[in-house]
């Protein structure tokens, strides 16, 4: 069937540039990943991952790891481990 729609989307430059490099690494381009995408959306009956509203824990941790806000650090892995 020939392609004659066309999509047009804003986004951000740098998460343009990030994406054009992970396609380029799978060797995709994006009409071809939009394409599988849309393919996806359509064999599932929906969206292929998961989307929900984050819980209130999830939000503060959000908030907190952007923030650095009650951070910890650990030297190792065995430290942080011992801590739990």
């Amino acid at each position: 069937m020939a392609k004659t729609e066309m999509i047009r989307a804003r986004v951000e430059p740098e998460l343009k540039y990030e994406v054009d490099g992970v396609l380029r690494k799978l060797g995709l381009s994006a009409t071809e990943a939009i394409t599988l995408f849309y393919k996806q959306i359509v064999m599932r009956g929906g969206l292929p991952f998961e989307v929900k509203i984050p819980n209130v824990d999830t939000v503060e941790a959000l908030y907190q790891a952007q923030s650095g806000e009650s951070l910890s650090e650990y030297a190792t892995l065995k430290d942080l481990k011992s801590e739990s």
